[in-house]
């Protein structure tokens, strides 16, 4: 198999694969196998020795994978005269000057299909014999970049886009939990999140049980033999509670909803990472996107997933775990979950989370700075009951945040406050805003504002909205990184106006 096709195959194989649960956060699923022992993967951080003595051990095809990822890796270290920081990765990862060309940007592809070199190479792709592009459902070389870059920031060894977080998800859980299984997660859940677990999951027979409490032990508790995962956000919307990343990945494989340049959650154990790239990511409103990235680190050879280890009814006896070894999950998720469910992310719209990724690191400082400088102002002002927001020392999962977080000093872009008063009174504050916009998203550069009870979280039950952490009286603040003096001019005024 030529170089050309290795290469291809890790921009499907090792990045294309990377795949990464989140959201406006991330979403963390640790995989449930109790026994297992997580195999090691080939980083930069191994020596050549080590790697070698590694890929001794290796079935052929994951020797070739292993050896493909490791060239990229030399070719994209040797651009650096030491190992490039996360504010380097999010520009340089993933992709280098078009050797044809010589331009310096990634290119859209806006194709649906690519050509064959013969009839033998059309056979080989669609057998997994080789890899390469085929169809833009499958795969497409600029979203192969953002697959790249995602899974290099969050330490994975492979990630698959997807058309929306949402669809990431589902596809995360698709492709380890069936009918009769299920994953535990936990109330504090974006209110789409809750309700494609509480509703659509069940018409596929996968139960899940919700953890009304952040203690590890709780999580550990609703475990039975038939759990594939537990599910949960790095961070809760809209509660904004950080969960005890560590200590629930000792008790399961875990899929966890990331924040990307806040948190890693790879870093903390987790097995599966998933992004809303359409939030952070993105950054300016313009895309919806997800991506799923795949640690390597999960052993899925203990028996308790035969779709892993056992013949692939639609590859012709193929096995996963086998063939593929670290890079399993993210192969099977993309040539069975992805192929057959076509929620793919255009060309497009991976060169607008490109740009967004470019300057993820500087909005965020603003975002967060912004955030704390709102929250205090609005703890002081006389028309508001209360603020929650991680930044603040009284804040019940401050001091977790402190730990867990991997940036010093910064909190994340969302608050949440309350307005002394009703109801209505909340209603005619987000009414009177005039800078912030209201409507469904955080993330953006902009300030947005919404209402959860009435909205992102409506089809909650009174009792499910409580056990999330929405209040009736609950506002929430993506804090945009306008200039914080007329953030703060604008609810000042909002507030004067209501009362």
């Amino acid at each position: 198999m030529n170089a050309r096709i290795w290469d291809q195959c890790m921009i499907s194989l090792q990045e294309a694969f990377q795949v990464k649960a989140t959201k406006a956060s991330t979403e963390v699923l640790k995989v449930v196998n109790e026994s297992a022992e997580a195999p090691k993967l080939i980083t930069p951080h191994m020596s050549t020795q080590h790697n070698h003595e590694k890929l001794a051990t290796m079935p052929p095809f994951e020797a070739l994978a292993s050896t493909s990822w490791q060239q990229q890796l030399e070719s994209t270290m040797s651009n650096f005269y030491r190992e490039p920081e996360f504010e380097t990765l999010q520009l340089h990862a993933g992709q280098e000057p078009d050797p044809t060309t010589n331009a310096r940007a990634p290119p859209i592809y806006a194709t649906t299909s690519f050509t064959f070199n013969n009839s033998a190479h059309g056979a080989d792709l669609f057998g997994l014999r080789a890899f390469g592009n085929i169809y833009s459902r499958i795969g497409n070389p600029t979203v192969d970049v953002f697959e790249k870059r995602i899974a290099a920031l969050e330490g994975g060894v492979a990630a698959v886009a997807a058309a929306s977080g949402q669809a990431a998800q589902f596809m995360a859980i698709s492709a380890i939990a069936g009918a009769g299984d299920n994953i535990v997660s936990t109330s504090y859940l974006y209110g789409g999140s809750y309700n494609q677990f509480k509703v659509l999951l069940k018409k596929y027979g996968i139960g899940v049980t919700f953890v009304t409490k952040d203690d590890p032990e709780a999580f550990a508790a609703a475990i039975d033999e038939n759990t594939k995962a537990i599910y949960v956000e790095s961070i809760g919307n809209p509660k904004y509670n950080v969960s005890p990343l560590s200590e629930i990945a000792k008790r399961a494989t875990t899929e966890f909803l990331d924040l990307g340049y806040l948190v890693r959650p790879i870093d903390h154990g987790a097995d599966i990472v998933v992004h809303s790239a359409t939030k952070w990511i993105g950054g300016h409103g313009t895309t919806i996107a997800g991506v799923i990235v795949d640690s390597g680190k999960f052993d899925w050879t203990s028996g308790k997933f035969p779709s892993f280890t056992t013949p692939s009814e639609g590859y012709h006896g193929l096995v996963f775990s086998e063939t593929f070894g670290a890079v399993a999950f993210a192969v099977k998720l993309r040539v069975e979950i992805l192929r057959d469910v076509g929620a793919t992310l255009n060309p497009f719209g991976a060169f607008l989370l490109l740009q967004g990724l470019e300057t993820l690191s500087l909005r965020a400082e603003r975002h967060n700075a912004n955030a704390l400088a709102l929250a205090k102002h609005l703890q002081q002002h006389p028309k508001v009951a209360w603020v929650s927001y991680l930044g603040l020392p009284e804040h019940p999962s401050h001091e977790l945040a402190t730990k867990t977080f991997r940036v010093p000093g910064q909190f994340g872009g969302v608050l949440s406050f309350g307005v002394k008063g009703d109801a209505v009174t909340g209603s005619k504050v987000v009414d009177s805003l005039k800078l912030a916009s209201n409507l469904a998203n955080v993330g953006d550069a902009k300030t947005l504002v919404i209402h959860p009870a009435t909205t992102t979280h409506q089809q909650l039950t009174t009792e499910e909205q409580f056990a999330s952490g929405v209040t009736p009286d609950l506002i929430r603040v993506s804090v945009g990184i306008e200039n914080i003096k007329d953030i703060i001019a604008d609810f000042d005024e909002a507030l004067k106006i209501a009362a």
